[in-house]
């Protein structure tokens, strides 16, 4: 019941901020993105979305099965009562920072053992709010390298609500044409420039920015690339496109093959 809960809350986070990121891309937009291709994307999240809601549901009542408890649950809720309505703000930022570490090694897994399945993402060569999305068999993949390391230091239920909605627009913010940046917030929180280079076609930026939520894990493993404020670099995969069709988009792993390093873009 839990996790049906967690992932009805996800959803409906992930719902709310991606109706606000759409009106700050159209009110500030970095590039034009076509409506075309903002469908083609939505049609690909139509699919995504239900096989990923089956399967971590189906998932996470398996791991629940085992009955393992968390070996640490961080008191972010309870803990954090006495400083009053401060911790509304504080407790969902400690869960999501918790969150974004053991997204940050899962990713880097995915780049190093999962890349044909990774590349799916990475081939998008238009990026928007909307074009975030992975392959099918991506939460197969997070689940089981991440969720379930995750699951033995948690958070109090009482900030799932709002850190569903604060990782919501944040995956999708780091992802959209919009010129709107964190002012001097970009140096603990990660923007859409930051997230962009690692999604460069440039080798200089290949295997950089790994983080989602927070910049502190590159600036602590090492893998962090300071982007300059003019730099917009070309996205997607020199070595194959984008899927244009949704049988591109589910085969696109089979037809990456074997390839397991990134191809610079070349110039003429």
């Amino acid at each position: 019941m839990q996790v049906a809960i967690d992932v009805a809350l996800g959803f409906l986070g992930s719902a709310f901020a991606f109706a606000m990121l759409l009106v700050i891309e159209l009110i500030a937009p970095n590039e034009r993105i076509s409506i075309a291709t903002r469908l083609r994307a939505w049609g690909f999240w139509a699919i995504a979305i239900p096989i990923n809601v089956l399967v971590v549901m189906a998932m996470g009542a398996a791991w629940q099965s085992f009955g393992l408890r968390p070996l640490y649950v961080l008191p972010v809720g309870e803990g954090l009562r006495s400083w009053g309505w401060a911790a509304l703000i504080i407790a969902p930022i400690i869960a999501a920072m918790l969150n974004d570490f053991f997204f940050y090694w899962f990713h880097r897994a995915e780049h190093a053992f999962l890349w044909r399945f990774h590349a799916v993402h990475h081939s998008i060569r238009d990026l928007h709010g909307g074009s975030g999305y992975h392959h099918v068999t991506e939460p197969v993949f997070r689940f089981a390298l991440m969720t379930i390391p995750a699951s033995f230091i948690t958070t109090d239920v009482s900030v799932i609500t709002a850190m569903s909605t604060v990782l919501g627009l944040q995956q999708l913010y780091v992802h959209s044409n919009t010129s709107a940046d964190l002012g001097w917030g970009r140096v603990l929180f990660v923007d859409n420039r930051f997230h962009r280079i690692h999604h460069s076609l440039d080798e200089r930026h290949f295997d950089k920015n790994f983080g989602a939520m927070t910049t502190l894990w590159d600036r602590l493993f090492g893998t962090a690339y300071w982007p300059a404020k003019d730099e917009w670099p070309e996205v997607g995969l020199a070595e194959i496109d984008e899927p244009r069709s949704v049988g591109e988009y589910l085969d696109l792993p089979l037809r990456f093959g074997r390839k397991a390093e990134r191809v610079p873009q070349t110039t003429e």
